[in-house]
């Protein structure tokens, strides 16, 4: 086996993108759920 591929392979890229993008989009849902949970206290 030759190990020369490494972290640089096109999946481990692919892996790695996609759970930065996976902690993006929870970060940004938790920002709309935060706005949405203020709105909803304005309201009362």
């Amino acid at each position: 086996m030759i190990k020369t591929m490494g972290d640089k392979s096109p999946k481990a890229n692919q892996k790695k993108s996609s759970q930065k993008q996976t902690k993006a989009i929870s970060a940004e849902q938790k920002k709309q759920q935060d706005i949405a949970a203020k709105r909803n206290a304005v309201k009362k």
